[in-house]
């Protein structure tokens, strides 16, 4: 059966080593290509074609032999290169790049008005530095048709900063929406939960193992999580928005909060299009930092070095490493792998999310973890206000006992935000004049 975008012949330079071609594949499929075939090459970078010349006959060879109508590139190429390589390749065969593929995944999982904007904001960085291509080869050389690149329309650059400043402002306020909503459901009692990690590592059955009420609409518009299960299956970026889900463990309340998994090798520019979708993780109070543990060991280091990387970049809150997939690896590999990476992940959480191995496990680390509850003993009058106080309390906090006479008294634990609330009302209560 063909892919809904086709067939497609991948390709891939590496500077050395033989070049591993598995996530590309995943991606080109998660986008609607039917593999064709690959080509692969371990050499420097060719400045005009990223692959050598011979390497490129071979690839158009290969291409027309399939019927292929796409080449994936697993490296960043150029536009010039992009050109070149088109006059290489039989008539009509489109050239992808890496960071072009995954701006399409993302253009056909975004369904929310946050997540469009930030992809168009992602496609837009994408396309400045073709434009100032066009713009300087049409200065240079005076043809604005130069190399293929399209006619120079020098209002072009200039919109296109224009639209990516509009977005950036328009993102700025709806992430302070949400940072806004955040510190409501701070001062309702919630503590908060993020999870964080690559694509496939199973955040969001994980998140279905944690959290099963689904009552908290984060998003406006459709998102394929917002049904009575959570998307779970084995594809990339099927959560692209953030997912929240309530979860109540013995005392607390908590939101846990699924956001788009990170993907290897991503520029600057692109993580930086989705700043205002980690906000989700950098003001949690705690990050669950999940990894696929049956990966190789030196791809799972790679990926926490890169998830440190941008985590402790902003993030305050303590991250825990958990270890997923338990399943699928023995235990022997576990240990290994477990000391391999004791450097980065000195006291990980080792479950199963698919089975539910080790969660009751995992949710007493993240109680252990979240913000320290404070003991509180509140004694006010008995008013007609005062039952609405005793509710309220049992909404925010963990009541221990309620004592009822002539004046009420409250046990409670509960953050140190809602001590401080419940003791404001109380003075309230106290200094109102008795009827």
């Amino acid at each position: 059966m063909t892919g809904t975008n086709g067939r497609a012949v991948i390709a891939k330079r590496a500077d050395d080593g033989d070049p591993d071609t598995e996530e590309i594949r995943d991606l080109a499929r998660a986008a609607g290509y039917t593999i064709a075939g690959e080509v692969t090459q371990t050499r420097t970078e060719d400045p005009a074609l990223c692959l050598g010349e011979g390497k490129v006959s071979e690839l158009a060879a290969l291409v027309a032999a399939e019927g292929a109508t796409t080449v994936v590139f697993d490296n960043r190429l150029g536009p010039y290169q992009t050109y070149n390589l088109g006059t290489k390749l039989p008539e009509g065969v489109e050239v992808v790049d890496r960071f072009k593929l995954i701006l399409d995944i993302f253009g056909q999982r975004a369904q929310t008005k946050k997540a469009q904007l930030q992809v168009e904001l992602a496609e837009l960085r994408y396309e400045l530095p073709r434009a100032e291509a066009k713009a300087s080869l049409a200065k240079r050389d005076e043809r604005p048709g130069f190399m293929g690149l399209g006619e120079y329309d020098e209002s072009r650059e200039r919109d296109i900063k224009a639209r990516i400043s509009r977005i950036g402002d328009e993102l700025e306020r709806i992430e302070q929406t949400e940072a806004d909503r955040r510190e409501q459901r701070r001062q309702s009692g919630f503590d908060l939960v993020a999870l964080a990690g690559y694509t496939n590592a199973g955040k969001s059955t994980l998140l279905r193992r944690l959290a099963t009420d689904l009552d908290i609409d984060e998003n406006e518009g459709l998102h394929p999580d917002l049904d009575a299960t959570a998307e779970s299956e084995d594809r990339l970026f099927t959560t692209l928005g953030t997912t929240t889900r309530r979860a109540t463990f013995d005392r607390r309340d908590v939101l846990v909060t699924d956001t788009v998994g990170f993907i290897s090798d991503l520029p600057h520019w692109l993580v930086e299009s989705f700043r205002s979708t980690l906000s989700e993780v950098y003001r949690a109070d705690l990050v669950l930092l999940v990894v696929d543990v049956s990966d190789p060991i030196e791809e799972i280091r790679e990926k926490l070095v890169t998830c440190h990387d941008t985590l402790y970049e902003r993030n305050e809150a303590p991250i825990v490493t958990v270890l997923n997939k338990a399943d699928l690896v023995d235990e022997a590999e576990l240990r290994t792998k477990r000391e391999a990476l004791s450097a980065l992940a000195p006291t990980p959480v080792v479950v199963s999310a698919a089975t539910g191995e080790n969660v009751d496990a995992l949710r007493d680390r993240i109680d252990d973890e979240l913000p320290e509850w404070r003991r509180e003993r509140l004694v006010v009058p008995m008013t007609d206000d005062t039952m609405s106080l005793v509710s309220w309390v049992h909404d925010h906090a963990h009541v221990g006992d309620v004592d009822y006479g002539n004046e009420v008294t409250i046990d409670f634990e509960a953050r140190p935000a809602i001590v401080e609330q419940a003791r404001a009302k109380a003075r309230e209560l106290s200094a109102a004049p008795a009827e």
